[in-house]
């Protein structure tokens, strides 16, 4: 049977519990550095930079969206594909294309469209979501808190992006100009500078609660004792 993206969207709940964008190769360990036991941290020390996405933007993203929707498995695979090619170090997050070489191979490969149809779906979200600020933010800030605990650091974000674009070009045709442009790349930033934040407000949980259990310990000793 094949997989299409109706069918994707009504059988998400049975992975909901999954990375959107991966299965990433420490599923269960978290981000890389919870082993580290720091000071307590309270407050995101990093700063993110602010990416604002006027009136104009919005529009010009769902009107495109509605023809890049038709293609949407298409754009997921050239998206991965072209993912890979340009970055092949993305590859280690993703543990079932690690070792694959022959990335023409990957076009055909039905574990490589449910990826693809997994971002393809949360960009879908997000562009219905766009005049509605609050539960936009908070849903792409809780992708980022996800993605460090499946171990995908923020580098990788804006890779995506690029990489959409790309793929979204040629389907377009005429109606890709430099203001649709402009509002994908911008779209795009938006989503990388909240999920960033999420991964640091997420990795600094992490950092606490070792340290919390670090101190913890000691305690639980002495009353033994």
């Amino acid at each position: 049977m094949e997989l299409t993206f109706d069918h994707f969207r009504n059988n998400l709940n049975v992975i909901s519990h999954v990375c959107y964008c991966c299965y990433c190769s420490l599923p269960e360990m978290g981000c890389a550095i919870s082993g580290l036991i720091p000071k307590q941290v309270m407050d995101v020390k990093e700063d993110v930079p602010i990416v604002h996405l006027t009136v104009e933007h919005k529009e010009l993203i769902k009107d495109t969206w509605k023809v890049i929707q038709e293609n949407i498995a298409k754009v997921g695979i050239i998206m991965f594909v072209g993912l890979f090619e340009t970055h092949p170090e993305c590859k280690d997050v993703f543990f079932l294309f690690r070792d694959v070489e022959d990335l023409e191979r990957l076009r055909y490969s039905k574990e490589l469209k449910t990826h693809g149809l997994r971002i393809m779906h949360f960009i879908e979200k997000s562009v219905a979501r766009l005049h509605q600020t609050e539960r936009l933010d908070q849903m792409i800030l809780d992708l980022g808190k996800g993605h460090c605990r499946y171990s995908a650091p923020p580098k990788y974000y804006m890779y995506v992006g690029a990489e959409f674009i790309r793929a979204v070009q040629p389907i377009l045709k005429d109606n890709w100009t430099p203001e649709v442009e402009e509002a994908w790349k911008t779209l795009f930033q938006y989503m990388t500078s909240i999920m960033k934040q999420g991964y640091l407000e997420e990795e600094i949980n992490q950092r606490n609660a070792v340290a919390n259990t670090s101190r913890e310990r000691p305690e639980k000793m002495l009353n033994v004792i």
